[in-house]
């Protein structure tokens, strides 16, 4: 019998002492035998959750037009790096390449790059821009990126994916909180001490509280600012999480859209904490791009026409505009992914005025 993650990652423990979180979550998703994005990914209606490009077509078409804007801006350049990170099943891309179709000129400039660590989510992408005006190429990671010609990066529900470590407070002093295995093979919390890595945050934590600090997420706004400020360009991020420094235990796990325990079977279930803007950044304005602040979903995509773009669709087809309209309020509403989802951009250069976040 095949020995399950929850019995090797048990195992593990039981012979090098807890285990961090970040380092947790990372295996929940990546282990290459059993990791949730390595072997199983069930995105969709029929799966564990749902992203924005799946809820409607409007998301993807408005971030394509975004896209073609911005080209615009930086001045048309005859060739341009489009990237997405983490393209999940391709809908987005699917969605912005037939939207951009607007600008034939845009189109014929564009080396269409994709950054995706799953070899199933992969699969999908190619299946569904198969017939796409432009056919991808995939790259491992932001390094495989060439800085010859202007970059425009979309990274849509990617830093969620990037893990923190929790560290609490506990009386006067600080704990860490990681995972740790019993004699019967189960697993739970457990408070270690602090090994590095660890730095008091500026803000108020009260006793008991949790607070996040992912090294994942500081680096990945690190290398999109270096690659943004080499090659000139704007990364669009959108993602749930705080636009403010915080406290807050952030990790979750969702399988078929209900929130489960993220210890009862690791690698069944997408695993996620909160995105840290602040810190992503601030990382990106140290290494050396610019920087707008951080918007509400739903206020960026009215920004971009999507009220517009829902009546139209409602108009070409009225059988549907109920569809639609729940599909505009899902996007947009601040009960549901209009306010906890936020977008910013990384940009250079300063001069850019980056559509949607002007003024």
């Amino acid at each position: 019998m095949t020995e399950t993650l929850k019995a090797r990652l048990a195992r593990e423990i039981a012979l090098t002492g807890p285990m961090p979180v970040d380092a947790f979550v990372t295996r929940c998703l990546h282990d290459p035998r059993a990791g949730y994005y390595a072997t199983r990914p069930a995105l969709g209606a029929t799966g564990d959750f749902i992203t924005a490009p799946m809820v409607s077509q409007m998301f993807g078409e408005l971030l394509g037009l975004w896209a073609v804007e911005t080209w615009r801006r930086l001045g048309a350049p005859e060739r341009l790096r489009l990237v997405e990170v983490g393209p999940g099943d391709g809908a987005l891309m699917a969605d912005a390449l037939r939207a951009a179709r607007v600008d034939p000129a845009f189109l014929e400039a564009i080396d269409l790059i994709l950054i995706e660590p799953s070899g199933p989510l992969r699969q999908a992408q190619a299946r569904m821009l198969a017939d796409a005006d432009v056919h991808p190429r995939w790259v491992a990671d932001l390094g495989g990126v060439e800085t010859d010609a202007p970059v425009i990066l979309i990274a849509n529900e990617v830093l969620d994916c990037l893990p923190a470590r929790q560290f609490l407070r506990d009386g006067g002093d600080w704990r860490e909180r990681c995972v740790g295995a019993d004699d019967t093979g189960g697993l739970g919390f457990v408070l270690s001490p602090i090994t590095g890595g660890f730095r008091r945050p500026a803000f108020e934590v009260a006793d008991g509280q949790t607070f996040e600090i992912s090294a994942a997420q500081e680096g990945f706004g690190r290398a999109v600012a270096e690659l943004i400020a080499d090659a000139s360009g704007a990364a669009l991020l959108i993602d749930y999480g705080r636009d403010r420094p915080g406290p807050g235990d952030t990790l979750q796990a969702l399988s078929r859209h209900r929130k489960v325990d993220p210890l009862a079977d690791p690698g069944a279930a997408d695993v996620t904490q909160w995105a840290d803007f602040p810190t992503v950044l601030e990382a990106a304005l140290h290494a050396g791009a610019d920087v707008t602040g951080c918007l509400p979903q739903g206020e960026f995509l009215r920004r971009l026409g999507v009220e517009a773009r829902a009546a139209a669709l409602s108009a070409a087809r009225p059988e549907a505009a109920p569809v639609v309209a729940r599909q505009l309020r899902r996007l947009t509403a601040p009960d549901q992914m209009g306010e906890l989802f936020k977008a910013c951009v990384v940009f250079a250069p300063r001069s850019l005025a980056v559509p949607g976040f002007e003024g």
